[in-house]
Formats: structure tokens, C-alpha cells, sequence
């Protein structure tokens, strides 16, 4: 008898349902979306119910479409967005809703934080890097400065994993790896009260803390009546939405990496050390109980391929010959040789996270000549964000010292296979899809779920469940010229960055 895992892949726009086998494989997946609301300029808010309505109904979708007997289900996890924050009373449940990690509306509380500290360039060199309005603690001080009165109602506030948890059990605890981007201990693995008592936070309002791996309960009789579950079945910690993706590549071992590209993209190494974030790269808590996990995130990546696609393909994309408008420009740049003719893209669409944090940088192509067609263009772009991928990969390497001549590739940037050919030559490396890499997160929470519950004794046993679709080594034909197109790319920043800080302060100024 096949035993299955319901892993929820939730997410800001909606949540996915996924059946999952215990070897990892997939049976099925639902879709249900839900709001964003935007009260004001620079909030970002959703109904804490509208993702238990989601959960209910895919979990019954799910069921129904694949016609698993809820007693072949043997437990449910979350795999979340993270730094949401909902306050949460002792009875009543949610006081408001929930705060998401898109809303910025505490620059000012940042600030003051930052300043406690004697100042931003002192609280990077301690904590790795500044904050800034998105983040946890710096909303945290701006709910108790603007809504006292929620404050002082709130026993504790949880994220979006610990909400779904409360709904499905009645407790109220908040997983390692989501705790790590509000304030944990690697080490202790414990919130860091003194650090919250500092900026004026009770550290009796932050939630109890629990692993991924843990069964924290089981579901109620109207949780699972919801569900269209057993009664009692295990409910796990879960985790993060990254830490649960970095599961789902595979690349569990000590100093081995990822990438996942989707409309962002981002690459996470795992240690057992306990790091501290720098030079815009994260150190935040892994799936696993026994590791860290290092993330460095660009803002774009699979998102400027969308753009060639609105507005350098627009005919193609309109075309109802063409299914797939991602798989035409696939197509299309194997027509250009490897480094555009020597044209240069940059990916920083929406400014940039790492590997340099600047939120005046753009985007733009350089060195282009009458010569340059639109298939240089579009190679150019994929082409771009794989030099910044590199950049990353290159700071990784020198700031921690983990080789990575591997890369896992999850994101659906992983079907396109001429992008991740590209990717292996810019790089240098040996680049790795996943089968299913589009539910990496879901898989690597469904995975840390089985290894909770002894199906596999530890994190490195999944190795062995997460396999390969394809491998693409680097052309050494290609390497001369991205070595020196990627050379010319670093630079660009230190020569571009002035001009771009003085032209977009001045739009922003402008636009408010």
C-alpha cells in the first residue's frame, strides 16, 4: 500500500496542493489563489482565513481528483512564504491580517533599529546585513508603536506556516527555519531575547519554536472534517518556502548547492557551521535540524525572460500558433553564438538584492551595434542573468570557502534546456535538473516530513530520493569568451552606479 504525504506549497499569489509518495514522487497538485490587499502605498496585507480556505479546498481537490483514501495519508505539512506576521489572541485567533513579507511599511522602524545599534554600517558588521522596512523585527516595533492596543492583546504572533498549523491542530508554535528570518539563535537555537527586549519586544509574545521535522500534533476533529482527513492525522512543523526548496533540489550535503530560478532566482549552499550573513548573503536555519543554510537572492531572473516576452515578442505571444512563447525564445537564441556578439544585459529590472544591494541600479544592454539582431537580444538576457548568477556563485565561494563545482537546478527556469546550457558555460559549472522542479518546495517538505517521522533515518538518506532529469556540463569552447564578457559585467556596477543613483532618486522624488 502506497502511503502519501499532502504537502502545501503556499505561496503569496496561492496555495498548491501536492500528493506526495514517500520516494518523493508526485500524484498530484491543486491550485486555489486568494488576495493581496493594499490599504495604503507600501502595505502589503491577506485574510489569515483566505489560506485556510485554500487549504481546505485543494486538500479536498486533491483528494478527489487522485481518489487517495484519507487513511493512505499519513501526515500534512506546510511550506510557506515567509516574515508574515499575524497577532494572534489566546481565543479568539487572528487580530488583524496578516502583515506579508511584500509589505514595507516600517522604513522608519528599520532605521531606528539600525540606530540602536550605533548605526547601519555597525548592526551589518554584526548582524551581516542592514534592514530594512520588509523585515520582521522593524514591523514588530512599528505594531506595537501604531496598534497598542493589538500589541497588548497579542499572547504571541505567528507566521504563515504557524497559522496553518494553529488552524489544523489548536497550537501555536513557529518552526526553526521561519523563526531564523524574525531572530534565532543557530547556535541555541532559541529566539534571541536580548535582542528583542533591546528594541522593546516582550520575548513572552514570540511563539514556541519547533523543528521542521517534528510532529507538532494532530488534526482536529473540525480540522479534519475540513479537510476531508482522519481525525489524529500528523500535522509536521514545516517549513519556509526556501529552506523547503533546498530540500527539494537534493542538495542536502554538507557545502552543496542550488539554484532556483523562477521569477526571481536565488543560490543556497548548506553547512552544519553556523555562518554570519555578509555582503548581502543570508545565513538563515535549514530544514534540518543540524544545518545552516547560506542564501543569496538577485530580484530577476526568469522575470526578464517575461519581459522579452511581453514586449520584444509580442507578436509571438499573441500568435495562438505558438503554445509556449518561453519555449520559442529557447529556440531562438541557439541561432546566436555564445556571448551575443559581445552585447551585454543587465538584469537589475527592479534594482538589486546580491550580489550587490542597490535599489537605484536598472537595467539596460551595452555595447550594442546595427549588427545586433533581436535574437542577439534575447540571448543577451539569458546571458545576463547567468553572470550575476555567477557573481553570486563567486562570493560564496571566496566568503565561506565551499567549492561548488555542482549546482542543483530547481524553478521552472530548469525546463528551459538551452538557459541551463547557458548557465553551465557562464558559470563553469556542472548544472543538475531535478524531475519536478517545479515542486522542489513541496517535495523537500514532504521529504524532511518523512525523515520526522523515521521513514529515513537523516537528511543525507534523501540524497538518493531526489534524482537528476539532466545534467549539463560546461563547453570548454565557450569559455573564453564569458570569462571575459563576465570580467566586463563586474564592472559595470562601480562604473554605472553613480549615474543610476542620481537619475532614479531623482524619478522616485518625482513620483511621490
Amino acid at each position: 500500500m502506497t502511503q502519501y504525504i499532502i504537502a502545501h506549497d503556499v505561496g503569496t499569489s496561492g496555495n498548491k496542493a501536492v500528493l506526495v509518495d514517500v520516494q518523493g514522487g508526485v500524484h498530484g497538485k491543486c491550485l486555489a489563489p486568494y488576495d493581496i490587499k493594499y490599504p495604503r502605498p507600501g502595505w502589503a496585507e491577506q485574510e489569515p482565513e483566505g489560506y485556510w480556505r485554500a487549504v481546505t479546498q485543494t486538500t479536498k481537490q486533491l483528494l478527489s481528483d487522485t481518489g487517495v483514501s484519507p487513511s493512505d495519508v499519513i501526515c500534512i505539512a506546510y511550506s510557506t512564504q515567509m516574515l508574515g506576521i499575524i497577532p494572534m489572541d489566546e481565543k479568539t485567533g487572528p487580530l488583524s491580517d496578516a502583515i506579508i513579507w511584500l509589505d514595507c511599511r516600517a522604513p522608519e522602524e528599520a532605521s531606528w533599529v539600525m540606530n540602536k545599534f550605533l548605526g547601519p554600517t555597525v548592526f551589518a558588521a554584526i548582524a551581516g546585513a542592514q534592514i530594512n522596512g520588509k523585515d520582521g523585527i522593524p514591523k514588530l516595533v512599528w505594531l506595537k508603536k501604531n496598534q497598542p492596543e493589538i500589541y497588548a492583546r497579542m499572547k504571541c504572533f505567528l507566521d504563515v506556516d504557524g497559522y496553518l498549523i494553529y488552524r489544523s491542530t489548536g497550537r501555536m508554535v513557529m518552526d526553526w527555519s521561519n523563526a531564523s528570518a524574525f531572530g534565532l539563535d543557530l547556535k541555541k537555537k532559541t529566539w534571541m531575547d536580548a535582542i528583542f527586549k533591546y528594541v522593546g519586544i516582550d520575548p513572552g509574545k514570540l511563539p514556541a519554536l519547533a523543528r521542521s521535522i517534528d510532529k507538532v500534533g494532530g488534526l482536529t476533529r473540525e480540522a479534519a472534517q475540513q479537510l476531508g482527513l482522519l481525525e489524529g492525522t500528523p500535522v509536521m512543523g514545516g517549513s519556509g518556502d526556501v529552506p523547503s526548496a533546498a530540500v527539494g533540489s537534493g542538495a542536502v550535503g554538507e557545502g552543496e548547492g542550488h539554484i532556483s530560478m523562477g521569477t526571481s532566482a536565488w543560490v543556497g549552499v548548506v553547512t552544519k557551521k553556523t555562518p554570519t550573513g555578509k555582503n548581502g548573503i543570508a545565513a538563515i536555519q535549514s530544514a534540518d535540524p543540524e544545518k545552516a543554510l547560506l542564501l543569496a537572492q538577485m530580484e530577476l531572473a526568469g522575470g526578464c525572460l517575461k519581459w522579452l516576452g511581453d514586449q520584444v515578442c509580442k507578436i509571438e505571444k499573441a500568435d495562438p500558433a505558438i503554445s509556449n512563447i518561453f519555449g520559442f525564445m529557447d529556440e531562438k537564441v541557439l541561432e546566436v553564438p555564445a556571448g551575443s556578439d559581445y552585447l551585454i544585459f543587465m538584469p537589475w529590472m527592479y534594482g538589486e538584492r546580491s550580489p550587490i544591494a542597490d535599489t537605484y541600479i536598472r537595467s539596460g544592454y551595452l555595447n550594442l551595434t546595427p549588427e545586433h539582431t533581436r535574437e542577439h537580444l534575447l540571448r543577451a538576457v539569458y546571458e545576463g542573468v547567468a553572470y550575476n548568477l555567477r557573481w553570486i556563485i563567486e562570493r560564496l565561494e571566496k566568503e565561506y570557502s565551499f567549492p561548488l563545482p555542482t549546482l542543483r537546478l530547481i524553478g521552472g527556469g530548469a525546463l528551459g534546456q538551452p538557459w541551463m546550457q547557458i548557465l553551465a558555460d557562464v558559470t563553469g559549472k556542472r548544472i543538475e535538473t531535478v524531475r519536478n522542479p517545479q515542486e522542489a518546495g513541496a517535495v523537500g517538505v514532504a521529504m524532511s516530513s518523512a525523515v520526522g517521522l523515521g521513514i529515513y533515518k537523516d537528511f543525507d538518506s534523501l540524497k538518493q530520493v531526489v534524482t537528476v532529469a539532466h545534467t549539463y556540463d560546461p563547453q570548454e569552447k565557450n569559455s573564453s569568451v564569458y570569462d571575459t564578457l563576465f570580467s566586463s559585467y563586474k564592472e559595470l556596477y562601480g562604473d554605472l552606479r553613480k549615474f543610476y543613483t542620481k537619475l532614479n532618486k531623482q524619478r522616485c522624488d518625482v513620483n511621490v
